[in-house]
């Protein structure tokens, strides 16, 4: 449970995936001008990678890591299927994949929400090719999650940073439009300062899991000390008895 809930708060505060790593930002700027649109296109990718970062895992741990195809021949010695090393089909099923949850996503949203469907128009589609989605495919794979579960938490985990990144920005250009901006910072100039503000704002958040664990340290350091100093002791009273007793 410690375990998910790290890897929740980590994901959405501490590895941002757009004030962290600057992942998803032509989205980002270009759909971040009416909270509307923002939050369609962010409960999108939240969906999106909620789907494709467990069965990416799924495909990363069955048949793309070397020897992950033991069990289509049974064997371990490295004969047949099992000493196989398909990593390199990493991007080409990653992106597959992507690719086949977006098309989803956009004939659910063209389906159900056509007035969203044409607000964000040609960006829907452009999802399949965000390296936010990409890149929380990849992260998971090179951060080794362990199970299924924690895929699902990180995919989950990183889709809602991402939207809670696009609906603050979104919300504060919607009322910057009444603030006098000098001309020359006006659009994109104003949105990539506010953006790297946030991001040093969000910085502040790195030391929620690791306070904890410091103050553990600076705990048990005392107490190591007093137990030597304890032992220290005692060493020298077996000394002074043994002397007596001789």
């Amino acid at each position: 449970m410690i375990e998910h809930l790290e890897l929740f708060f980590k994901s959405i505060f501490i590895d941002n995936m757009v004030f962290a790593v600057f992942l998803g930002m032509c989205s980002y700027l270009a759909v971040s001008k009416k909270v509307a649109t923002a939050v369609g296109l962010g409960a999108a990718v939240i969906f999106v990678l909620a789907i494709t970062v467990p069965l990416n895992w799924l495909l990363d741990q069955y048949l793309l890591q070397p020897g992950a195809l033991a069990w289509a021949d049974g064997s371990s010695n490295g004969e047949g299927f099992s000493g196989m090393d398909l990593g390199f089909l990493s991007y080409i099923m990653f992106i597959a994949t992507i690719a086949t949850m977006v098309q989803l996503v956009e004939i659910v949203v063209e389906k159900f929400s056509p007035s969203l469907y044409n607000s964000l128009g040609i960006f829907l589609p452009l999802i399949a090719v965000n390296c936010a989605i990409l890149g929380g495919s990849l992260f998971m794979q090179a951060r080794e999650i362990e199970s299924f579960g924690l895929a699902v938490n990180y995919g989950i985990s990183s889709g809602i940073g991402w939207f809670l990144a696009i609906l603050a920005i979104a919300a504060i250009r919607e009322k910057i439009r009444y603030s006098n901006v000098p001309a020359p910072l006006r659009g994109l100039g104003i949105t990539f300062i506010i953006t790297g503000l946030m991001g040093i704002g969000f910085l502040s958040f790195g030391g929620m899991l690791t306070g904890g664990e410091e103050e553990a340290e600076q705990l048990t350091e005392p107490k190591s000390q007093v137990e030597q100093v304890q032992q220290t002791e005692q060493a020298n009273q077996l000394a002074e008895n043994t002397k007596i007793t001789k």
